[in-house]
């Protein structure tokens, strides 16, 4: 303990120069728990999100398969469209439990979005068993359409807020001069289907001039241990294309691996630096008390007593920068999050920054060793000094 309190109080006569030495090693942890952070925050967001779409397969038309991503997490897209005699071959298929057909189309409202100053509203024809696919989408207000053909919507949570919608209100679909009349409104999920307005599938496919056409078809299957057979048997379907969740998954993980992996360059670049200035303020600190160190020696301080004094500076200045590292981490994760979400093109819904108390306890240990490493050939160097050499090259 007392090589401790005597390591204390030599780091304490550079206040500024152990401070900022700290300081450095504290953004290296914050930067590693950050990562930490990211990865695990991504991962389970992304899963979330998949999990949210309660079909395991998306048959779509052939095109871009990023596209194809973007209709699956999104109800958006490229929109291409197929023949709905695909659906009716594709539900046949005895493995299949839950099938869905689905018709988007996005129409510009010149009177929509912030201001007045115009957005795009995204409609999607669905038939009952989008919800048998979707437990979880429960009505906030009214219920379901009055019949399969009928001039009625069904507003996600955020549409209804968007566009101050109640049931029984009126929807004017601007450039086809069709009205609608609002049936009901969902609870928010926190999906995509927030902002969707719902309408019966043939409604779609008669006021958008599509008959007979689809987007997508959703399935889910009886055992999920069956996607690679089901996939290969819709691959003979021509003029369609098939995204499962592993594909989603892999697509959204390649387009953000470019700039995890420069997050990561970054992240070993400042643990490198912060071992060097550790290093360099040590022996400097060494270089500074040679005479001193002689001193203590000549006294009858052994070579052991001198290392573990050097090597006790060392690790406090990890064990400090360690905590304050990741109390910086975890005020910060907020504003990484942030930023993060302006860079990636996608970013799942939930937290993207998720600290959890075993990277900080990793990123700490981690930070010790750190320190054990950094300390290691200044101590040495120290310990080694003949105490009347020490005294002359300090005079």
């Amino acid at each position: 303990m007392k090589f401790i309190f005597l390591a204390y109080k030599n780091l304490k006569r550079k206040k500024i120069r152990t401070a900022l030495t700290v300081g450095g090693v504290a953004v290296a942890v914050a930067v590693l728990v950050s990562l930490f952070g990211f990865d695990a925050g991504y991962q389970n967001g992304l899963n979330k999100d998949i999990d949210k779409l309660g079909y395991h397969l998306l048959v779509t038309a052939k095109g871009c398969p990023y596209e194809a991503a973007t209709l699956m997490l999104k109800g958006g897209g490229g929109l291409r469209y197929m023949d709905d005699a695909v659906y009716k071959r594709i539900a046949e298929d005895k493995r299949i439990d839950k099938i869905s057909p689905q018709l988007v189309s996005s129409v510009y409202n010149q009177e929509g979005g912030p201001d007045n100053r115009g957005a795009f509203t995204l409609y999607m024809g669905i038939e009952k068993s989008y919800i048998e696919l979707k437990p979880w989408s429960k009505f906030k207000a009214g219920g379901w359409f009055s019949g399969p053909d009928a001039d009625e919507a069904i507003m996600g949570y955020e549409a209804a807020e968007l566009e101050q919608r109640l049931v029984g209100d009126k929807i004017f679909v601007s450039g086809i001069n069709k009205v609608l009349t609002v049936k009901g409104v969902f609870e928010r999920t926190g999906t995509q289907d927030d902002g969707v307005i719902f309408v019966p599938l043939a409604t779609a496919q008669r006021i958008f001039n599509l008959p007979g056409k689809l987007t997508g078809i959703g399935i889910k299957l009886k055992d999920i241990q069956q996607i690679g057979d089901v996939e290969e048997s819709l691959y003979n379907e021509p003029g369609i294309q098939v995204v499962s969740l592993a594909q989603v998954r892999g697509t959204i993980l390649n387009l953000v691996a470019s700039a995890r992996a420069m997050a990561n360059s970054i992240a070993l670049i400042a643990i490198f630096i912060a071992v060097i200035g550790v290093t360099n303020t040590i022996l400097m600190s060494v270089f500074e008390r040679t005479r001193e160190i002689g001193v203590m020696k000549a006294l009858g301080a052994s070579a052991v007593d001198i290392f573990k004094v050097i090597w006790a500076e060392t690790v406090l200045i990890c064990v400090f920068g360690g905590l304050f590292g990741v109390i910086l981490a975890s005020l910060g994760s907020a504003i990484v999050e942030k930023i993060i979400r302006h860079t990636l093109p996608y970013a799942p819904s939930g937290k993207l920054v998720l600290i959890k108390p075993e990277f900080l306890l990793i990123a700490f240990f981690a930070t010790v060793v750190m320190g054990l490493i950094a300390g290691a050939y200044p101590a040495l160097r120290a310990s080694l000094m003949k105490p009347v050499d020490a005294i002359r090259s300090g005079e």
